[in-house]
C-alpha cells in the first residue's frame, strides 16, 4: 500500500464537561451553583469510552479540572482504557476574560488534579470554548512557560465568541519566549478564500453528517492531513435538564442531540483515529510564525 493511499489517522478528542458548564450558559448557572445541579458527566463519557473501544479507537480527553477533582475516577477509566488525558482548565473561564496570572493558576489547578487522577503527565491544553483569540495570545506564553507541549485552542474561523481567521489551518510550531509550543487547530477545508468549520461540536450536530464526512475525506485524500475531530459527552444525551438560555444558545446546544451518537458511531466506521499526540508525531509540523503571533506582545494581558 502506497503513502498516498494508506488511510490517514485522524485525531479524536473529547472536551469533558457537564451540560450546565457551557460557556452559553455562564449566565444561567454561576459557578456556586454547579455542585448542586444534576450531574450526567460521568455516564455520558462511560458511554463515549465503550463506544472508542468498541470501535478500537484512541482519543484525547480534554479534562476539566473541576470535574477531575470531584470525579477522579472517571479520569482514571479514561487514562486505563489507553487514551491521552489533557487539560481543559479547571474552571471554564474564557481565557479572554482572565488576567495573566489567573489564567496561569487556572492551569496550575487543572494539572495537578487532572495528572493525581489519571496518572500521566497532561501535555496538552484546550481552552474553554477555544477562547485564545488575539486578545489573549499572551496565554500562548504562560502554556509555554508551564510546559505544555501542545495547544489545540486557536480556531482558524470567524465565530461571534472565538476564532483567528487567518491563522494555518494545519499543526505549525510557534516560537514564545518561554520555549516552542504546537498549535494543533481544530479542522476546516478552506473554499473561496475562506476557512470552513467541520471539526465536530455543534458544526456536527446542526449541519447534515455530509458535510463532515465530505470535509474529512477531502483533508486526508486531497491534503493528506488528518483531521482533528472534538465532541463532548453531553452531546450525545438527549434526555439532559434543558435550561432557561436565549434562543439562540438554545439552538446551538439542544439541536440534534438525539441524532449524535449515531452519527458518531458512523464516523467512527467511516475514517480511523487516534489521539492528537499519536497525530502531531505522525503528520508534519511546520515552524510557522503567524502574523498576529509577530505583532502581538508576547508580555500582554495582566
Amino acid at each position: 500500500m502506497t503513502a498516498a493511499t494508506t488511510p490517514v489517522l485522524n485525531g479524536m478528542s473529547v472536551d469533558v464537561e457537564d451540560y450546565f458548564q457551557v460557556s452559553a450558559f455562564d449566565d444561567v448557572v454561576e459557578r456556586d451553583r454547579w455542585d448542586r445541579m444534576e450531574s450526567r458527566v460521568a455516564g455520558n463519557t462511560d458511554r463515549l469510552l465503550a463506544m472508542f473501544d468498541e470501535c478500537r479507537v484512541r482519543a484525547t480527553f480534554f479534562v476539566l479540572g473541576w470535574v477531575a477533582e470531584r470525579q477522579p475516577q472517571l479520569v482514571r477509566r479514561i487514562a486505563d482504557a489507553g487514551h491521552e488525558i489533557a487539560s481543559h482548565g479547571y474552571a471554564h473561564r474564557l481565557v479572554y476574560t482572565q488576567s495573566r496570572d489567573a489564567f496561569r493558576d487556572d492551569l496550575r489547578r487543572a494539572r495537578a488534579v487532572i495528572e493525581d487522577a489519571g496518572g500521566q503527565r497532561v501535555a496538552g491544553y484546550r481552552a474553554p470554548s477555544y477562547s485564545i483569540t488575539t486578545q489573549s495570545i499572551w496565554a500562548l506564553d504562560v502554556l509555554a512557560e508551564e510546559g505544555y507541549v501542545y495547544d489545540s485552542s486557536i480556531f482558524p474561523i470567524r465565530h461571534d465568541r472565538y476564532g483567528i481567521p487567518s491563522s494555518p489551518r494545519h499543526p505549525y510550531r510557534l516560537k514564545r519566549a518561554a520555549g516552542p509550543l504546537i498549535e494543533a487547530p481544530a479542522s476546516t477545508v478552506r473554499r473561496a478564500g475562506v476557512n470552513l468549520p467541520i471539526a465536530g461540536g455543534g458544526y456536527f450536530r446542526l449541519l447534515p453528517y455530509w458535510w463532515t464526512r465530505w470535509g474529512i475525506a477531502s483533508l486526508n485524500a486531497n491534503e493528506r492531513r488528518a483531521a482533528i475531530f472534538y465532541i463532548h459527552p453531553w452531546e450525545i444525551d438527549p434526555d439532559q435538564p434543558r435550561l432557561e438560555a436565549s434562543a439562540l444558545s438554545r439552538f446551538r446546544h439542544y439541536r440534534h442531540l438525539d441524532r449524535t451518537e449515531g452519527r458518531l458511531r458512523r464516523l467512527l466506521t467511516d475514517f480511523r483515529f487516534t489521539s492528537i499526540r499519536e497525530v502531531l508525531a505522525s503528520q508534519p509540523v511546520a515552524d510557522i510564525e503567524p502574523a498576529w503571533a509577530i505583532a502581538t506582545p508576547q508580555v500582554a494581558g495582566n
